[in-house]
């Protein structure tokens, strides 16, 4: 890790939020009914392609391909309003399956539609999305403004990245079936629940929210080769010979940030990031993974950083990453309408 320069961690502490968002999900759990994961990619609507052309305009030169691919469907892949940005999987979760999970904004500033989560079965081909939602104690949902950069899975946890506050968490043990069915709205009236047309929300149970304000929080991974196992995150900067850091926490069985009495998780580690314009940052082995992005035009770079540094070949668009470990490969998500896929390199 020569390349990777130490720096102070203090700028990454973060804390525990209170119970604040146990009320609203108590009202959830009176008015509608709470479902699993397993039901939710049971009921899967979408089909994904297993090596579909798609993936040629994402790879552009990038030689060679990746050993494996997985494209959306073509609405996804062309609609102009979300964006794909985080990607986690079972394989950091510590859970059976072979599950990715994919983060993705809502860009319009006009018609906020907030974040969600797509589940996709890649045993099955098929994949649902989730709008994650706040549930308030007034018994209202409504939609998550953030740019959801990143995300990591962990036992039933799901952290995902706030660019400016830190990390919301989110447990796949609290999936709700919503009872409206109008693409226009959301919120809860009456009993009736919408979600602009999503089947299931998934409201938010946590945060760890920075006490410096000092750092950014653009990525999330699992480094589950650490013991204990660590939860990663960083920043991307994209400024003019700019670079970010990225640090790591150590994290409890339960999936938690390993925190003291405080409620505040201090960071084990921080590095400063050998590039500008990382959009994610993954720790395996006690190697780093980089992916670097260049633009919705020109090839990225996956930047490898362990005694020496290597620059490999990487699509169009590079994002979050994660480790599938049962194969060795690290995976990642491209961001650009017409060159969307979750792709696997090996590690």
């Amino acid at each position: 890790m020569s390349a990777m320069k130490a720096v102070p961690a203090g700028p990454f502490e973060l804390k525990r939020e209170g119970d604040r968002f146990s009320a609203g999900i108590q009202v959830l759990e009176r008015e509608l009914e709470r479902v699993t994961l397993e039901a939710v990619l049971a009921k899967a609507n979408r089909a994904a392609t297993r090596r579909g052309p798609t993936g040629a305009g994402a790879f552009g030169a990038m030689r060679p391909r990746p050993v494996d691919w997985y494209c959306f469907d073509a609405a996804d892949n062309a609609f102009p309003d979300w964006y794909p940005q985080g990607l986690t999987c079972a394989s950091d979760a510590g859970v059976a399956g072979n599950v990715f999970v994919v983060s993705w904004y809502y860009r319009p500033e006009a018609g906020e539609r907030g974040v969600r989560l797509s589940f996709l079965n890649a045993a099955t081909l098929r994949y649902r999305h989730v709008l994650l939602v706040e549930a308030r104690a007034d018994g209202d949902i409504v939609p998550i403004d953030i740019h959801a950069g990143g995300v990591a899975w962990y036992g039933h946890l799901l952290y995902v990245a706030d660019t400016v506050r830190g990390l919301r968490v989110f447990d796949t043990r609290q999936i709700f079936e919503v009872n409206g069915d109008d693409d226009r709205a959301i919120g809860g009236r009456k009993g009736v629940y919408n979600a602009f047309g999503y089947r299931y929300v998934m409201p938010q149970t946590g945060a760890w929210t920075t006490t410096t304000r000092t750092a950014r929080f653009s990525f999330a991974a699992v480094d589950r080769s650490a013991d204990p196992h660590l939860l990663v995150s960083g920043e991307y900067i994209d400024g003019p010979g700019g670079t970010g850091r990225v640090a790591r926490w150590r994290l409890d069985s339960d999936g938690t940030l390993r925190a003291g009495s405080d409620g505040v998780a201090i960071a084990l580690d921080a590095y400063a990031l050998p590039a500008g314009k990382i959009q994610g940052a993954l720790s395996h082995d006690g190697v780093w993974y980089l992916s670097q992005a260049a633009g919705s035009q020109r090839n990225g770079t996956l930047i490898e950083v362990g005694d020496t540094v290597v620059r490999r070949p990487y699509p169009v668009g590079p994002e979050d990453l994660t480790c599938v470990r049962g194969r060795g490969q690290v995976w990642s998500v491209t961001e650009f309408v017409g060159r969307r896929v979750i792709y696997g390199v090996p590690l």
